[in-house]
């Protein structure tokens, strides 16, 4: 491999609904046990791994003779996910025992990553079971999550939880070899081998489809999981899991290069998926925010949603386009006060001294 996983101390592999489940909603037994045989060999050499693994709603439905893969209803899904997740928690735990390891169950909601307390509660759980030698597997809680509240798929969750672990490497295994120039159904289609930065021309490569029609992440969600964790300072491989030891032997693969890592805060801020509120600016701040200052009010043209001081911010552009996010200064009710306002015309505005920013640079990203 270009990216050598042995070199991370501490790995996350998300494994696809596709490559644990067969067509009938069986559990490929035998080439999870490859798997394991490959986390076993890197764990008796110190590095630590960690596991983001689909499957539970295709097992559930399954057992429940759900139509569709448990997928007609969020009903369906929730009670599919359920069943399920005792079955995978219990196949993987076994598979892992027969390599001498132990495995740990986590499950977690996009809430769970995205408030700043309870990421940190996660990040210590799983920190404390990798010092153990233990190996976590971590799915998202559909028996709970809706629409709204959801991460949708693992991908991008495999990205945050290398993010709260502090993991230098991620591994997307799926249906698919890497990043293809266009859809790589088309004739000509070029793979892509390594990608040091993710800018408009690689998101444009994307395909939103899910080869298997059995997951839910198609490779959108794989070049915003790569944003995530190279945000964070990890190096992401989407690789194909067609082989019986996917994670042994040298297979073709894309890699993302990781980013000089942010603080910590920043790069949870910078990996969240979901935001309070939005603040537009125009073209001089955000030119001031792309050289590293503070966001002020006189360069808001506009305050959207409803959001309390420390609520996470997106920031955009006089295009729209989101250039950073930051933690609030000010509620909306305030923030409208003040927007496009200068400094000596903002405390009669509010009724009380100003702060010195809308968004502190402390307190800010960009992306």
């Amino acid at each position: 491999m270009l990216f050598d996983p042995a070199s991370a101390p501490r790995l996350i592999v998300k494994i696809g609904s596709a490559l644990l489940v067969d067509a009938d909603g069986g559990v490929r037994r035998e080439w999870l046990a490859g798997i394991a045989a490959d986390i076993g060999l890197r764990c008796r050499a110190g590095q630590q791994v960690a596991v983001v693994s689909s499957g539970a709603i295709a097992l559930g439905a399954r057992r429940l003779g759900l139509p569709k893969g448990g997928r007609a209803s969020l009903d369906d899904a929730q009670a599919a996910a359920a069943t399920g997740q005792i079955l995978l928690s219990q196949i993987w735990a076994e598979v892992l025992a027969a390599e001498g390891l132990t495995a740990a169950q986590m499950l977690v909601t996009l809430d769970d990553l995205e408030d700043r307390r309870r990421y940190l509660n996660a990040s210590a759980t799983l920190d404390r079971l990798l010092s153990l030698g233990v190996v976590p597997i971590l799915n998202e809680n559909d028996s709970v999550a809706t629409e709204e509240i959801r991460f949708g798929d693992n991908d991008r969750l495999a990205a945050r939880v290398a993010q709260a672990a502090g993991a230098a490497g991620v591994i997307l295994l799926s249906d698919i070899d890497g990043l293809y120039d266009r859809n790589p159904a088309e004739e000509g289609a070029q793979h892509i081998a390594r990608v040091e930065r993710i800018d408009a021309a690689i998101e444009a490569m994307a395909d939103g489809g899910s080869a298997s029609g059995m997951g839910s992440g198609g490779m959108v969600s794989k070049i915003a999981a790569a944003r995530i964790a190279a945000s964070a300072g990890a190096s992401l491989v989407i690789a194909s899991g067609r082989s019986e030891r996917p994670l042994s032997g040298d297979h073709r693969h894309t890699l993302f290069i990781a980013e000089r890592g942010a603080s910590a805060r920043k790069a949870w801020l910078a990996g969240g998926l979901t935001a309070a509120g939005r603040l537009v600016v125009d073209a001089g701040a955000a030119r001031a925010l792309l050289g590293g200052a503070s966001l002020l009010a006189p360069g808001v043209t506009a305050v959207e949603g409803r959001f309390e001081r420390g609520d996470v911010l997106d920031i955009a552009g006089p295009d729209g386009r989101v250039i950073a996010r930051g933690l609030a200064e000010y509620s909306d009710a305030d923030a409208r006060c003040i927007a496009g306002h200068p400094r000596d015309a903002q405390e009669a505005a509010l009724g009380y001294a100003p702060r010195s920013a809308m968004v502190h640079r402390d307190h800010l990203v960009l992306l």
